[in-house]
C-alpha cells in the first residue's frame, strides 16, 4: 500500500522515549545482556538461540511459575540469573542492569510488557502476536514508534526473515505473476499440548493453558495463524479493507474456550480477494500455505515448506524452507547485530497491520456479518482476563 496511506492508518501521538542505556556488553567489552519475560517452552526456545548464535549472557528472568524459572536455567545451564516472579515481576525486569528485553509471555500481556521495556530504554525482541485486541495493537503501536531510531523493537516473524520468502515476495512485487486476483491461505495443524498441572487452581490452569483461552491468546487464529496472513499482507503489499467470517468449536470442546476452526474472506484493496481458513485439530494432516493466483502466474508458498512460481515467468524457487528454526535464528542474530551496530530495527507498523488483519478475520467469524477494517478500528475492542493468582 502507498506510504501516505500507511501513515494515515497507522497514525498515532509520538511521545517522548528515555535515553537507552548504554549497552552494558560493549561497554564491558563482554557479551550483550537480556532478559526473558515468559519462561515457557518458546522461552526457553528462543533464549537458546541468543546463547548458542549470539554470544549474549542471558543475566534476567521472568515467569509467574518458579517451576519455569527452574526448567530453563537448567535446560540453558545458566548460572545465577536474577529471577522474577508474580504477574507484575516484569516490571523489576525491566529496570534491572540489562540491554535488551526478549519478550515471550502469553500475548495478553505483551502491550503492557513492552511499552514498560522501552520506557526503561530496552531494546525489545518479542514473540507473535502482539496483543489479543484492538486497543493493545495502538498500544504496541506507540511503544514501537517511540523507539523508533533509539532503540531496536524487532517482531519475530520467520517467514520475512527467510531468503525464499524475500525472493518469492519480490519476484510477485515485481510482476512475475501479473496482477494479483485472488488468494488462497491456510494453516491447518493438529491440536496442542495441555501444559496445566494436577492440583492447579482454576487461575493456574487457565494461565499454564493460555493457548486455549481467547483472552490469553487471541484465540488461534490471531495467536497462531496470523503467520500466513502476515505473508499475505507482505505479498498484497496492503491489508484488507473487509471480512466476513465464520467457524466454531466443533473437534475440541474438551479444553479452554477457543475456536478449533476458522473460515474468513477477506478483500484487499484493487479488488483482492483472499480466501483464508485455519484449524487446530487436525489428525494426519499439517500445512501453512500462501498461494496467490495472478494473470501470469501463480505463487505456491508454504512455510516449512517448498516454494515456487508457476506460470509466464516461472520460479523453482526451493523444496523445503526451514522457515519455524532458520527464521528465529536469522531474527535473533539480526535484533543482536543491532545493538551492537547501532543501526536500530523496527517492524511494528507492518507487525501490528498483520495483527489486525488477524483480528479482523477474528471479529468477522465471532459476529458472523461482514466487518470492515474502519468499523474494527473503531470499535476500540479491549479483552478483559480478570486474571488472579
Amino acid at each position: 500500500m502507498p506510504a501516505s496511506a500507511r501513515r494515515e492508518f497507522l497514525s498515532a501521538t509520538g511521545l517522548l522515549v528515555l535515553k537507552p542505556e548504554t549497552v552494558f556488553g560493549s561497554q564491558a567489552n563482554s557479551a550483550i545482556e537480556i532478559g526473558i519475560i515468559g519462561c515457557g517452552g518458546r522461552g526457553t526456545y528462543i533464549g537458546g538461540f541468543f546463547q548458542e548464535y549470539t554470544g549474549a549472557r542471558i543475566v534476567a528472568l521472568h515467569d509467574p511459575f518458579p517451576d519455569r524459572l527452574e526448567e530453563i536455567q537448567q535446560k540453558l545451564r545458566l548460572s545465577g540469573p536474577r529471577l522474577y516472579r508474580g504477574l507484575e515481576g516484569y516490571r523489576e525486569l525491566v529496570t534491572s542492569r540489562l540491554d535488551a528485553v526478549v519478550i515471550e509471555s502469553p500475548p495478553y500481556f505483551h502491550p503492557e510488557q513492552a511499552e514498560a521495556a522501552v520506557a526503561a530504554g530496552k531494546h525489545v525482541f518479542i514473540a507473535k502476536p502482539l496483543a489479543v485486541d484492538v486497543a493493545g495493537c495502538q498500544r504496541i503501536l506507540e511503544a514501537g514508534r517511540r523507539a523508533r531510531g533509539k532503540l531496536s523493537f524487532l517482531v519475530d516473524f520467520q517467514t520475512r526473515a527467510q531468503p525464499a520468502f524475500q525472493e518469492a515476495a519480490r519476484r510477485v512485487h515485481e510482476g512475475a505473476i501479473g496482477t494479483l486476483v485472488m488468494g488462497h491461505v491456510y494453516y491447518h495443524t493438529g491440536r496442542l499440548r495441555s501444559r496445566s498441572k494436577p492440583g492447579a487452581s482454576p487461575a493456574e490452569a487457565r494461565l499454564r493453558d493460555w493457548v486455549f483461552d481467547k483472552v490469553l491468546s487471541g484465540d488461534i487464529i490471531v495467536e497462531q495463524h496470523i503467520h500466513v496472513l502476515d505473508v499475505a499482507n507482505w505479498y498484497a503489499q496492503a491489508h484488507p479493507l473487509r471480512a466476513f467470517g465464520t467457524g466454531g468449536r466443533k473437534a475440541r470442546t474438551d479444553v479452554g474456550d477457543c475456536w478449533d476452526h476458522f473460515l474468513v474472506q477477506y478483500w484487499y484493496p484493487n479488488d483482492i480477494r483472499v480466501d483464508f481458513s485455519s484449524n487446530q485439530f487436525l489428525k494426519g494432516f499439517h500445512d501453512m500455505c500462501i498461494r496467490f493466483y495472478g494473470t501470469a502466474g501463480t505463487v505456491d508458498t508454504h512455510y516449512n515448506g517448498y516454494l515456487r512460481i508457476t506460470g509466464d515467468n516461472p520460479w523453482p524457487g526451493v523444496e523445503k524452507d526451514d522457515t519455524f528454526r532458520a527464521g528465529a535464528v536469522a531474527n535473533v542474530k539480526r535484533f543482536v547485530e543491532s545493538l551492537r551496530s547501532g543501526a536500530y530495527v523496527n517492524n511494528v507498523e507492518e507487525s501490528v497491520e498483520s495483527n489486525l488483519t488477524a483480528i479482523l478475520g477474528r471479529m468477522a467469524a465471532y459476529q458472523e456479518r461482514m466487518i470492515t477494517w474502519d468499523q474494527m478500528m473503531r470499535s476500540g475492542e479491549k479483552l478483559e482476563a480478570r486474571l488472579k493468582l
